[in-house]
C-alpha cells in the first residue's frame, strides 16, 4: 500500500513538472513571437475608443502618489482617458492625495464608495467604481503600480484589433525585487507565472488569466456578467471563467508592462498569499460543480489546471514528503529506494531548467545571484507555499461548515521602490 501511494504521488509531481515544460516551451515560443502583429495594429487603429482605468483604494497614502504620477504619464489622448480612484473607506490621506491630483489633472476623479459599497473588498469596490465610469474599455491597476507610459495603450491597441477578446492581460514586473531574498524568491515566481502559465496557455490554448492588475475588458461584456463577484477573494480568477463562459478569449499581451511592489516581509507575503489561495479554491470549487453544464468545454481544461495546481499536485508533494519521513523511523518496506531518489533528482534539475528559461526572456533577471536563489528556492519558498495551502484548505473547509463570511485582506504597503 505504501508502495503504490509513494509511486502515485511520485506520478503525480512528475506530471505537473512535464506539463509546465510543455507551457514553458509555449512560452518562449510567445516571446519570440508576440510582437510581429503589432505595426499591424497601429495601422488598423483608426480611432481612439474611450478608457477608464480603476485604482480601488483603501489607505494607499504609501503609494498613491507615484501611482497617479505614472497615470499622468501615460500617452493615450487625455479627451478619451480618465482616471478613477476609488477610494474605498481609507482612513489615512489616500483621499487628499488623490484629491490634490485631480485638481491639476481633469482626466483624474475621485469617487468614495458609499453604503453597500463600503469597505466590502476590492470586488465591491470595481463594481462601485465602474458605476461612475463611462468607458467603452475599463482597464484595472492595483494602487501600488506604476505602468510604463504606452502600457494603456497597449491593452487597447490588442483588444481593439482581437474581436474574439474579451479582456487583455498585459505583463507585471516587481518593482521592489531586489529588496531582500523574499522580494528576489517573489520576483522569479512572478517572472515563471507571466512567461509559462499566462504565455504558455495563451500559445497553446489561447488561454491566459486575468491578474488583479494591468488588463482591459470591454465594457459591455462586464456589464454583461454584472461586474465581479463580491464573494470572491480571488475575484481575478473568478472573472477570467465566466469571460470564456460568454465565448471569448483572453489575451496575453506582454508589451503592456507594469511595475508593482510586492510584500517585503514574511507576515505580509503569508496573509497575501493565504489570501490568494483560499480565493482560488472558492472558484475552483464554484465552477467545479458546474462542469458539465459549462457551455464552452474548453474552461474544463482549465479548471482542472487549477485543481490539480492546488489540490492534487500539492497532495502528491506532501504524500510523498510523510511518507519519506515516516519510512527514515518506521520500516513501510518502500521498494522504490535509489529509482525515488533519481526521479526526485531529476525533478528537481527540471524545476531549475524551466525557471531559468523563463528568467532568460527577462535579459536583466539571468544572472549569477539569482542561479543561486533558484537553487534554494525549491526546499524553501516552494515548500513555504505547501504549508501555507494545506492551511488555505483548511481554513476555506471550516469557513464552509460553519458558513463564516468572507475576510478581505488588504495587503500593507511599503515606502515605494524605483522600478530596476
Amino acid at each position: 500500500m505504501a508502495n503504490t501511494l509513494f509511486l502515485l504521488s511520485l506520478a503525480t509531481i512528475w506530471f505537473m513538472l512535464l506539463y509546465h515544460m510543455f507551457l514553458m516551451q509555449g512560452g518562449y515560443f510567445h516571446f519570440l513571437r508576440y510582437r510581429k502583429p503589432i505595426q499591424q495594429w497601429i495601422q488598423a487603429m483608426r480611432s481612439y475608443p474611450t478608457v477608464s482605468v480603476l485604482i480601488p483604494c483603501h489607505n494607499e497614502e504609501v503609494v498613491i502618489e507615484n501611482t497617479l504620477k505614472a497615470m499622468v504619464r501615460l500617452k493615450y489622448p487625455k479627451e478619451k482617458l480618465e482616471i478613477i480612484v476609488i477610494n474605498d473607506s481609507s482612513t489615512d490621506r489616500t483621499l487628499e492625495l488623490a484629491e490634490a491630483f485631480a485638481q491639476t489633472h481633469p482626466f483624474i476623479k475621485v469617487v468614495t464608495t458609499e453604503e453597500e459599497f463600503a469597505a466590502k473588498g476590492k470586488s465591491t469596490a470595481l463594481n462601485f467604481g465602474l458605476q461612475h465610469s463611462i468607458g467603452e474599455i475599463i482597464v484595472v491597476y492595483d494602487a501600488d503600480n506604476t505602468p510604463e507610459s504606452d502600457a494603456v495603450y497597449h491593452l487597447v491597441l490588442a483588444l481593439k484589433n482581437d474581436p474574439k477578446a474579451g479582456a487583455v492581460v498585459g505583463k507585471f514586473r516587481v518593482s521592489n525585487a531586489r529588496k531582500n531574498l523574499l522580494t528576489r524568491f517573489i520576483n522569479i515566481e512572478t517572472i515563471c507565472f507571466q512567461w509559462l502559465v499566462q504565455a504558455g496557455r495563451w500559445l497553446w490554448f489561447k488561454m491566459a488569466t486575468i491578474p488583479g492588475t494591468n488588463f482591459a475588458i470591454r465594457r459591455s461584456l462586464l456589464e454583461k456578467l454584472n461586474g465581479w463577484d463580491h464573494r470572491a477573494l480571488a475575484e481575478d480568477t473568478e472573472l477570467t471563467i465566466r469571460v470564456y463562459e460568454q465565448g471569448y478569449h483572453i489575451r496575453f499581451f506582454p508589451e503592456a508592462i507594469t511595475w508593482e511592489q510586492e510584500p517585503e516581509s514574511w507576515k505580509v507575503w503569508w496573509k497575501q498569499r493565504l489570501r490568494w489561495a483560499r480565493g482560488n479554491q472558492y472558484v475552483i470549487l464554484k465552477f467545479f460543480r458546474k462542469l458539465f453544464t459549462i457551455k464552452r468545454k474548453g474552461i474544463f481544461f482549465d479548471i482542472f489546471y487549477f485543481f490539480f495546481t492546488y489540490f492534487l499536485f500539492f497532495f502528491g508533494v506532501i504524500l510523498s514528503n510523510i511518507l519519506f519521513i515516516l519510512n527514515i523511523f518506521i520500516d513501510l518496506d518502500l521498494q522504490a529506494g535509489i529509482i525515488s531518489f533519481l526521479l526526485w533528482m531529476l525533478a528537481y534539475f527540471l524545476f531549475i531548467t524551466e525557471v531559468l528559461i523563463a528568467l532568460s526572456i527577462e535579459k536583466s533577471e539571468i544572472n549569477l545571484q539569482n542561479f543561486f536563489v533558484v537553487l534554494i528556492m525549491y526546499f524553501t519558498y516552494s515548500q513555504i507555499w505547501i504549508l501555507l495551502v494545506m492551511y488555505a484548505i483548511f481554513l476555506e473547509t471550516k469557513r464552509m461548515l460553519l458558513k463564516e463570511e468572507m475576510q478581505w485582506y488588504k495587503t500593507e504597503r511599503f515606502t515605494k521602490q524605483k522600478h530596476m
